[in-house]
């Protein structure tokens, strides 16, 4: 589907009342009704977003919007894709009002876009993935073969959790790139893989980590929209949210020291109690049976080759314990990116914009991009979802130029004080819920 061709012209021109004014468009926003628009082609995705892969909730969240840049940038068989939408056509956005969505921003973005094609910057090194999963399976089997060989003395078994937290964590940046389709040009073969890493080698849900993060992607610090930011229960993050909830005298938690408790119900309990039972949930309500037969081949394989080193009870607290040292791993990082950057209700910006918004990079070296799985590049990720990520450094520099051009704020940070602004940005909005709530 090329720029400004909605697939079906005929069906296009013989809409009733001609062009679609904006005003008419952004009416459908509700469940009951539900369009959106690509390349200046309104679709009614109200029936569809129930059936969509990727969930209604991402369709919902653009209803009444542009989604052209969201769409080009979360769909890698755009042809195939195109195929479903026809049916779905209603009309077409006048050419003087769909130019009035394409700042000059915009523009230049896809331009961007079309030249990170041209340049082969979606084309992916086999090498890289293969070394990367190469390294999990390693780390996984040596992990094991130190604890058989040395027994499950202190040394051994501290040595073997060191191993085994490298590997889960590197599995987990690995499953990313599957999850993204950004490593086989097949999405059946990168589906089958993320089912892998993530499934059999993490025990996790591929459908729920989709589902989860790809809302994440399309709005993300969007309030109500990004589930990685619905935190109220335990923590209050931006600036907006705590003044207003401060204003309303809401909430029951001492938010003001939402810095320190961090430490006690943030870090060491997302990997090993809260996304346990999301997942568990998760498969259940949606009656998933692949999803649950892998987790259960997950944890076949971690009882049945531990279970006779470390005893039934033995090898569920080893898992536990692996999971929560990975847990303070996994949570700066995928933080450090977000929550220190706004957080706000859906402005309904431009793509750019919302992800420059919401979303800084940590400076690239060897072991902060090893560390990191890349995601220290997490503005070129934002912007170009499905490209292999051993290619963010050489788009990097074209971003920064276009940020530059329109005067864009590009976050860029070293490690250190990437981690360290988290507790700053949880403290900052914690003193402006507890001023707000006793009007200090």
């Amino acid at each position: 589907m090329g720029k400004g061709d909605c697939g079906d012209q005929r069906l296009a021109s013989e809409y009733k009342a001609g062009y679609i004014p904006w005003e008419l468009i952004q009416t459908h926003r509700t469940a009951e009704s539900r369009w959106i628009v690509i390349d200046g082609c309104v679709y009614d995705v109200t029936k569809w977003s129930k059936k969509h892969p990727g969930g209604a909730r991402i369709i919902g969240g653009f209803a009444g919007q542009d989604a052209t840049d969201a769409w080009y940038a979360m769909h890698d068989k755009k042809e195939y894709v195109s195929k479903f939408m026809k049916p779905l056509l209603v009309g077409r956005v006048s050419p003087d009002e769909k130019q009035k969505t394409e700042s000059e921003l915009v523009m230049d973005f896809r331009e961007l876009r079309h030249q990170v094609e041209n340049m082969g910057l979606f084309r992916v090194n086999p090498w890289f993935f293969i070394g990367h999963l190469f390294q999990v399976l390693f780390l996984e089997v040596l992990a094991y073969v130190i604890l058989c060989y040395y027994g499950v003395g202190w040394t051994p078994y501290l040595t073997a959790v060191i191993l085994l937290v490298i590997a889960q964590a590197q599995a987990g940046w690995t499953q990313h790139d599957y999850g993204h389709l950004s490593v086989f040009s097949s999405s059946r073969v990168n589906h089958i893989m993320h089912h892998f890493v993530i499934g059999i080698l993490k025990g996790a849900s591929s459908h729920w980590w989709n589902f989860r993060h790809f809302l994440h992607h399309v709005k993300p610090n969007a309030i109500g929209k990004d589930p990685d930011i619905n935190t109220a229960h335990l923590f209050l993050l931006g600036e907006n949210l705590p003044k207003q909830w401060g204003e309303k005298k809401r909430g029951n938690l001492p938010y003001h020291w939402q810095h320190r408790y961090f430490w006690i119900v943030g870090v060491p309990l997302l990997l090993p109690v809260y996304f346990h039972l999301e997942n568990i949930y998760f498969v259940f309500r949606r009656r998933n049976l692949l999803d649950f037969t892998i987790a259960v081949a997950f944890f076949t394989r971690l009882f049945y080759f531990y279970g006779p080193l470390l005893g039934g009870m033995g090898a569920f607290k080893f898992y536990m314990f692996i999971r929560l040292l990975e847990s303070f791993w996994f949570v700066f990082v995928t933080q450090m990116n977000h929550i220190p950057m706004e957080i706000d209700k859906d402005q309904e910006v431009d793509w750019v914009t919302s992800q420059l918004k919401s979303t800084c990079n940590v400076d690239p070296s060897w072991f902060n991009d090893w560390f990191t799985g890349h995601l220290n590049f997490q503005i070129e990720h934002h912007l170009f979802p499905t490209m292999p990520r051993h290619n963010y450094i050489h788009v990097m520099p074209l971003v920064k130029s276009l940020c530059k051009k329109h005067h864009l704020n590009y976050v860029s940070k070293p490690m250190g004080t990437a981690m360290a602004d988290i507790l700053r940005s949880l403290h900052r909005s914690g003193d402006i819920w507890y001023k707000a709530y006793y009007q200090l």
